[in-house]
């Protein structure tokens, strides 16, 4: 079906990606808008089919909307050290303040909107329009009773939808609407509650005990992390964040709680990251590490152990959150895309992909984990045995790469090297934890590795490593030789390597992850810088010495996230916005270890924040 027919064009227009904030229940995470319309959530979990999805141009525009009737300003906020949300609607006659916020730790799967008048009389346009699977399923809606008070109740197949509250609106034209005056000191609570379709209406939520319940609990996971320093109100938010997409029972963490929202808006690099990337949660854990929370990092090493048991050979990249390995890619044609941006996909192809870099990835932080005080278990090592076995005769084949490159597989340099990374942590495991291993065979093939990337990686006449063996082009993964101990992060190979990103790959000062255009990654259209590179330029001038660069480049980056300080996964300079699936988890933790790694020096340290 084409973009532009009738079919699918949205009822409603999203709002620009920085104008979302999260709210999350660690099992799925819902986008609010600076409107007060929730445009995207899917129940009951990260990847399930979404049930509000005018954020992808759903055709009915399925969302749940409490808006001001005519002109308003809005201002909004996190409770300090929470995802509780807070937006304070102003108009003419007065002044609103909507809380917002899904309950955790309570084992349900509730959405809290709580209305409270600040001064005057403040109309508010209360809109529902519940469609399930993505947009495709019409519900059957209608009225009935739970606990002698009138709640409205959405069924369709496996779903049931059912919102309460002191006054509901009324079905009108496929959806609910009614408007709402609400007076200064009026509360009003509405609760939005998912349940198996089959079973009864759930117990009416106690909204003053889960709001306490819920800002305590996240104070008091955040409350170990550090208050002072450069950055700190960034580096926390950007946990809070880790927090939310993390999966409360498994410990996966998911790359976004979105998909298809696009690298360029109109274009087809539209994927789904509503799972879990082996990469993103080894890099979660060394980020809790190395910000000093190694226990706090226990539930991610446990859900990597998990996912990654079996034979080595049969190693994915990428899971579901619960370690499940079928995420077949399809797509949605009756949707017309964020900013008319198609394909819309659901599940992920690069799920059969070899990116040889995930094993070095994994050992990496299982490696931080064990020096940070994590005692290893028996399974624990056994299964890093296991891993570097399986990569004793494969480090020499070529793989789709860090990027996920859906052209050709090639010698990429980064895999090399975190392959490189891979049998140097577990020589350290034998060396400094006295754990048992070939230590013999792993510095072999650890030397093999070196020599290989210095011998066909590099370009001596330009001073740099390449992306791969074959290629005289640079890849901002490259940032990452001088910061996993590689060669010492002044060496000047390292300082060439960085001023060949720096020359090729800067658009607007930021960082693009390779040069598209190259045709390597065999997908059409551009894409923007890519903000966890430009993070990894911060750390890598911290490392090379260039500390007043890497706080410039920081001080930069910081200021580029929405009010809330969420980021997305690329930032388009010219426009002036996020772009990508929002909130990225990767920037975020990249944010996480930059701050970390500015930390280490003192000049570093006089950096803003």
């Amino acid at each position: 079906m084409a973009p532009g027919t009738d079919d699918t064009t949205p009822a409603y227009t999203a709002l620009p990606i920085a104008d979302y904030a999260i709210i999350g229940d660690q099992h799925t995470v819902a986008l609010v808008g600076s409107n007060g319309s929730i445009d995207w959530l899917c129940f009951p979990r990260f990847d399930s089919p979404s049930c509000f999805s005018a954020l992808l141009g759903d055709p009915d525009g399925s969302r749940w909307a409490l808006t001001p009737v005519g002109e308003y300003q809005t201002s909004r906020r996190y409770r300090t050290n929470t995802n509780v949300l807070e937006t304070s609607f102003t108009t003419p006659a007065g002044e609103v303040r909507i809380t917002d916020l899904m309950p955790a730790g309570d084992r349900r799967a509730d959405v809290v909107r709580r209305i409270e008048g600040v001064s005057g009389t403040v109309t508010l346009d209360h809109d529902l329009v519940i469609r399930f699977d993505y947009g495709r399923i019409k519900p059957w809606v209608h009225r009935d009773l739970a606990a002698g008070q009138q709640v409205i109740v959405a069924v369709a197949g496996p779903d049931k939808l059912v919102l309460a509250g002191p006054r509901l609106p009324y079905a009108t034209d496929g959806h609910h609407h009614d408007q709402l005056e609400i007076a200064a000191g009026e509360v009003l609570d509405l609760t939005l509650t998912w349940v198996p379709s089959h079973r009864d209406i759930p117990p009416r939520v106690d909204v003053d005990d889960r709001i306490e319940a819920t800002v305590s609990a996240q104070r008091a996971w955040l409350a170990r992390t550090p208050q002072d320093g450069p950055y700190a109100e960034h580096v926390n938010r950007s946990l809070l964040t880790l927090l939310a997409l993390t999966h409360e029972d498994t410990g996966g963490i998911v790359a976004a709680p979105t998909t298809s929202l696009p690298e360029d808006p109109g274009g087809v690099r539209n994927w789904d990251y509503r799972y879990s990337w082996l990469r993103d949660a080894a890099l979660t854990v060394e980020a809790m590490i190395t910000h000093g929370e190694t226990e706090r990092a226990l539930p991610w090493r446990n859900w990597l152990l998990r996912a990654v048991a079996g034979d080595a050979e049969d190693l994915q990249i990428v899971y579901a959150v619960d370690g499940s390995r079928h995420l077949v890619e399809s797509e949605l044609d009756h949707l017309a895309g964020y900013a008319a941006s198609r394909p819309v996909r659901i599940g992920n192809a690069a799920v059969d992909q070899r990116q040889g870099d995930v094993v070095g990835e994994v050992l990496c932080a299982l490696a931080s984990a064990r020096d940070g005080g994590l005692p290893e278990t028996r399974d624990s090592w056994s299964l890093q045995r296991t891993l570097v076995k399986g990569l004793m005769t494969t480090w020499n084949l070529p793989d789709h790469g860090i990027w996920e490159i859906r052209g050709p597989q090639r010698d990429f340099t980064h895999s090399r090297v975190m392959m490189w990374a891979a049998f140097d942590r577990m020589i350290s495991g034998v060396e400094r934890h006295g754990l048992d291993g070939p230590v013999e065979s792993w510095r072999r093939v650890r030397d093999e590795i070196r020599h290989e990337i210095l011998d066909r990686g590099f370009d001596t006449g330009r001073n740099t490593f390449t992306q791969h063996y074959d290629t005289t082009e640079v890849d901002a993964s490259l940032l990452l030789i001088g910061l996993v101990g590689f060669l010492p992060g002044d060496d000047p190979r390292v300082l060439g390597t960085i001023a060949a990103v720096e020359a090729d790959l800067l658009r607007d000062g930021l960082v693009l992850r390779y040069r598209t255009e190259t045709g390597v990654d065999g997908i059409a259209g551009d894409e923007h810088p890519f903000l966890p590179c430009s993070f990894w330029l911060v750390a890598a001038r911290a490392a090379a010495g260039r500390q007043p660069e890497a706080v410039a480049l920081m001080d930069r980056l910081v200021g580029l996230s929405n009010d809330l300080g969420l980021f997305s996964e690329e930032y388009d300079p010219e426009r002036g916005q996020l772009v990508g699936n929002f909130p990225q988890a990767f920037t975020h933790l990249a944010l996480v270890q930059a701050v970390r790694r500015l930390a280490t020096t003192r000049s570093g340290l006089r950096g803003g924040g």
